[in-house]
């Protein structure tokens, strides 16, 4: 019983919404400008359990001969193309479990398609596209194994008609802002309860969250906590950095400034490297350094 609450915990919104093979069809005609009407058609592939490194992806199905895989993320992460590679494979070994990759006949499947629906707090362009070979150590021009993952900012102002075409994904970011919002002025769990109630009152994904209203509420609570601790810890990371860079930039000055001296004194070079070891505490190897670059 502890397993399954903390798995449940673990979701997303955005997992939960989609699981419904009905808004996931909605979902993909917004995408492919599809008018698809009968959800038996999705053929559910997500992977429930972990693959590597506790990682899961939230969604993924094929049709019409196509399979698509589908995570929503608060922060964009350069390693998706990877983690896709894995999901797929894992995914397709899964699919050719009775088949032979020995016979003369070619074996298909379906053409897959990755992408990331982002709609974190960060600005970020109405889409991009992340590439496996960006991983590569070594560059080419042409590699010889490519994934692509197409990354759509879904925050207000981005990628309008997309939502106008998928009214599920729209009513979904209607939710998520006012969580937000309301996670400004009063205690999360208020802010999360407040944002439910209104939008169940103005007939946002009002059956939805009627059907799974403690859930959602304690999916939200999670999600937003963990997006806001890693919005502290990326705002800690660049105040550590803007730091060391003063302090860099100081100790630059420091250096600059005693071979400057040095120089209009008409000391020798070194007479000019012993001053900056005695005033600056630097190795000689480090002072020599300074006087090549000034």
């Amino acid at each position: 019983m502890k397993k399954e609450a903390q798995k449940k915990y673990k979701d997303t919104v955005f997992r939960l919404l989609f699981k419904d093979p009905k808004n996931a069809l909605s979902l993909y005609n917004g995408l492919s400008g599809t008018d698809y009407t009968d959800p038996t058609l999705l053929e559910y592939n997500t992977l429930e359990n972990a693959i590597y490194m506790n990682l899961k992806n939230d969604l993924s199905f094929v049709i019409a001969h196509q399979m698509h895989l589908y995570e929503h993320q608060s922060t964009v992460n350069p390693n998706m193309p990877l983690r896709d590679l894995l999901y797929v494979t894992d995914i397709i070994q899964k699919r050719l479990k009775s088949k032979s990759l020995y016979e003369s006949k070619l074996v298909q499947i379906p053409t897959p398609f990755f992408v990331v629906f982002y709609n974190g707090t960060r600005a970020m362009p109405e889409q991009l596209e992340l590439k496996l070979s960006d991983s590569y150590e070594h560059c080419t021009e042409m590699p010889s194994l490519e994934l692509k993952v197409t990354v759509l900012n879904i925050n207000k102002g981005m990628n309008e008609e997309l939502k106008e075409r998928c009214p599920v994904l729209r009513e979904y970011m209607q939710y998520v802002e006012k969580v937000r919002d309301y996670a400004n002025s009063m205690e999360l769990i208020d802010a999360v309860e407040q944002a439910v109630d209104e939008c169940i009152a103005e007939n946002i994904l009002k059956d939805f969250l009627l059907a799974q209203k403690a859930e959602v509420t304690m999916v939200s609570i999670y999600e937003y906590d963990e997006e806001r601790e890693l919005r502290r810890i990326r705002e800690s990371e660049r105040e550590i950095g803007e730091e060391v860079g003063k302090e860099i930039g100081m100790e630059l000055g420091q250096q600059r400034g005693v071979v400057s001296t040095c120089l209009s004194l008409g000391l020798t070079r070194e007479e000019t490297i012993e001053k900056l070891i005695e005033i600056c505490h630097i190795s000689r190897e480090e002072a020599e350094k300074i006087i090549k670059t000034i």
